[in-house]
């Protein structure tokens, strides 16, 4: 009897299915799956040629369908997105976020969404729940506190970082510009205090350290921390240059001395500290003669420096202070290292060998610089007045003639032409000339005044 009764039904439903399709379209039976695949795949197609208001009008039918889909919002998002109508597109990765929040895309798309429009301080909001997906966002929330000038919280996270996975070169920029603002400065010391305790062999922090007591002139604490960088770690060159300092302070000679050659040949130390040594020791150097040997050797290490010219600028502070002799000598130096085509060492080196009256030496050397130099004047000047010094009068009327030709808007230079060509002409027993040059000279330097 149920066996009956089965077949029975199933006739009927068969009959009723066949009187179904007999009655629809094909269109109008499809599925809702099948309606929301079409409309989320020509979505696609749409945003792939950048028709983004198509793309969104594809996903609004998919939303009538599966109002709930996390992956539809989100999508809706990125179009919104690209087309620049930002407050829709926060709101449809808000939703996603809302229906799906352990979809870590979804977040990224506010993420996007809060930076293209700088709205920094909602972009840390978003990042540290991205931080709970992945921990490299923390770099970003470093780069946001930044923007925000939450500089404590960002030195926080910035050393937090530096112990946990290493230092990089753009958090190393980041603490640089905070430590130079002084309030950050203690903080920055008490952690690094904190980190030598915890890890004594590490080198860069009693650097840091050093530099950082250096910069706020607390020179006795940077000793002390040099001391201890010199225990624990007793190869490191670092440590030279604090008790280098110390030396010096102390007036030991010797031991600054073995301390500056030893950070001056260290490829560790960057040459802006280099420098710094070398200056100082040139201050000590000039109140303690007996180490001057030791200076020329310090230069030495300065020889393949092409930003400066160690020497030379050694020369020119002696030069200031009227120190002839030692000017000379540094001058000389400069030019064996480097080349004669340095136009104002030589310059400079003339005018040294005329304040100590070498007029021979003046004389051959400029002579062969107005070889090498013929439209420079100033050369032709220190002959001129190297010949008048020397009583050969013809000499230094020749050079002198030649060389005001190239004189240009120079009017001190003009006027000192005229002044060594008077004494040329004076010597030679022309006194109408020696009257008409002294003469213009005047004039020139009345007209300076």
């Amino acid at each position: 009897m149920k066996k009956s009764v089965s077949i029975f039904l199933f006739l009927v439903l068969l009959c009723n299915s066949a009187s179904l399709l007999a009655q629809t379209e094909p269109e109008e039976i499809k599925n809702e799956t099948d309606q929301f695949e079409e409309h989320f795949y020509e979505s696609l197609k749409q945003k792939g040629i950048e028709n983004y208001d198509k793309a969104i009008t594809e996903l609004g039918y998919c939303l009538k369908l599966k109002p709930n889909e996390a992956s539809v919002h989100s999508e809706m998002g990125r179009n919104y997105l690209a087309s620049k109508q930002y407050e829709n597109a926060y709101s449809s990765f808000d939703k996603a976020t809302q229906i799906d929040s352990k979809n870590k895309w979804f977040w990224v798309g506010m993420y996007d969404v809060c930076y293209q429009t700088k709205n920094y301080n909602q972009c840390i909001v978003v990042v540290n729940k991205l931080i709970e997906f992945d921990p490299i966002y923390k770099d970003d929330l470093v780069s946001l506190y930044m923007n925000t000038q939450q500089f404590d919280k960002a030195l926080v996270l910035i050393n937090e970082l530096n112990e946990k996975v290493g230092k990089s070169d753009m958090r190393d920029l980041y603490k640089a510009q905070i430590l130079s603002q002084g309030k950050f400065q203690n903080a920055e010391i008490d952690n690094l205090l904190a980190q030598i305790k915890l890890n004594p062999k590490v080198e860069s922090n009693y650097v840091a350290l050093i530099k950082l007591y250096s910069e706020k002139n607390e020179a006795q604490k940077a000793t002390e921390i040099a001391k201890k960088l010199e225990a624990e770690i007793p190869e490191s060159d670092w440590a030279q240059v604090g008790l280098f300092k110390f030396y010096l302070d102390k007036k030991e000679g010797p031991n600054a001395i073995k301390a500056m050659n030893i950070v001056l040949a260290s490829s560790k130390i960057d040459s802006k500290i280099k420098h710094r040594v070398l200056n100082e020791f040139l201050n000590f150097v000039n109140t303690n003669p007996q180490y001057s040997p030791d200076l020329e050797k310090a230069i030495s290490y300065f020889d393949k420096d092409s930003d400066v010219k160690v020497a030379k600028e050694i020369g020119k502070y002696f030069h200031a202070k009227k120190q002839w002799d030692k000017a000379i000598t540094y001058y000389e130096l400069s030019l064996k290292n480097s080349s004669n085509e340095d136009v104002e060492t030589n310059l400079l080196l003339l005018q040294a060998y005329v304040e100590t009256k070498q007029f021979e030496i003046v004389k051959k050397k400029a002579s062969s610089l107005v070889e090498s130099y013929p439209t420079q004047p100033q050369f032709y000047y220190f002959s001129g007045l190297a010949n008048n010094q020397l009583k050969e009068y013809k000499k230094a009327a020749t050079m002198l003639e030649v060389g005001i030709d190239f004189v240009v808007e120079d009017v001190i230079l003009e006027a000192n032409f005229n002044l060594q060509l008077g004494e040329a002409y004076n010597g030679l027993g022309d006194f109408k000339k020696k009257e008409m040059y002294f003469s213009k000279a005047n004039q020139l330097l009345k007209a300076k005044k």
